[in-house]
């Protein structure tokens, strides 16, 4: 079995080898040319498994990377079944070239993948769950707070935009704003002291990040949902009701107005009232949280729209979470706005 946290080349299909280092020619050293995904493992079974099945073929193909995605779901569901219990993160790059630069051959060489996988044994929160159509869940991680953060995440082409790629300097500049102000948080409170230790964090769980163009898009390490107060349900110009054939496209949760109820069971909320989702199509990663939540939802009475998310809507929002493949959803109970006001939920 592969040692817990180490790296596997998997280049080689057939004969994985253990390795330490990447060489320095590596392309998603060099140039972050590739992309990674990020899978959750409980009881030996990778979680969304057929989600990041089809990132590996859309990314492979948006990237022009040669990559057997079928063979690689086969080997990472063996690893998963040796874990049980943790996480696997698959990272996928283009091969050492011939040629100098930026540049790739257009031949079969320039398509060729180095592949690299890492097991890591940890405990995937289930405490609390939402239960889904197909028996299947997902978790659902105490409630904690956001902010809103200063930092933006860059505008990207289409042909590049929602994909999971190596190039996330935006995400880490904004994570370490986020933990500057999770710092300042402990300097602040020093009686909450033994309550940040028990659990290895101030209350803050994620930080909300707007793009250049000045809309509000995503968090450091996840997708965000939202719903509005009665008063915002005037529908936006670039709306997009991801079922077409419900007609429904502007009713919210008007009896879910208990704001700062920290303590209610939000699995449960997530069936109730209008959830929107901002656009990735020019910024932000396409999650595959974010597409299951989409996908389950697409048959009750209000699928999620896509809708984006400005200024003008942060003191209108009635819920709001967050959510990815590794930690499910991480409902929040207040946003703190870049003025420093706080909106509750």
């Amino acid at each position: 079995m592969q040692p817990s946290n180490s790296w596997v080349c998997l280049s080689a299909l057939d004969k994985p080898t253990t390795a330490d280092t990447a060489s320095l020619d590596n392309r998603g050293l060099a140039y972050a040319d590739g992309f990674f995904t990020t899978m959750g493992v409980i009881n030996g079974q990778i979680l969304w498994a057929d989600y990041h099945y089809q990132r590996l073929i859309s990314h492979a193909k948006a990237l022009r990377l040669a990559l057997d995605s079928h063979a690689i779901l086969t080997i990472l569901k063996t690893y998963a079944t040796q874990l049980q219990q943790g996480m696997l993160k698959l990272v996928i790059t283009r091969a050492a070239q011939d040629i100098r630069g930026y540049g790739y051959l257009p031949s079969e060489c320039g398509s060729a993948c180095e592949i690299w996988l890492k097991s890591s044994v940890m405990t995937v929160g289930t405490a609390e769950q939402w239960s889904l159509n197909d028996e299947g869940f997902i978790p659902v991680q105490p409630v904690s707070t956001a902010v809103c953060l200063s930092s933006q995440l860059a505008c990207l082409p289409p042909s590049l935009a929602g994909l999971k790629s190596l190039n996330r300097l935006d995400n880490v500049l904004a994570s370490a704003e986020l933990q500057g102000i999770k710092a300042q948080e402990l300097k602040s409170h020093p009686l909450q002291a033994n309550y940040l230790s028990a659990n290895h964090e101030p209350n803050i769980g994620e930080g909300l990040l707007r793009d250049m163009s000045g809309r509000w898009v995503e968090g450091t390490m996840s997708n965000v949902f939202y719903q509005l107060s009665d008063a915002r349900l005037v529908e936006s110009p670039s709306s997009e009701l991801i079922n077409p054939s419900n007609t429904n496209k502007s009713t919210a949760n008007k009896g879910n107005t208990n704001k700062g109820n920290a303590n209610k069971t939000h699995a449960n909320d997530l069936m109730q009232g209008q959830w929107y989702t901002p656009s990735m199509a020019q910024s932000g990663v396409a999650g595959v949280m974010r597409q299951v939540i989409i996908d389950e939802l697409s048959t009750t009475k209000y699928p999620v729209i896509v809708r984006s998310l400005q200024d003008k809507d942060l003191p209108q929002l009635q819920q709001l979470f967050f959510c990815n493949a590794l930690r499910g959803i991480m409902p929040m109970s207040s946003l703190m706005l870049l003025s420093g006001e706080v909106v509750g939920f």
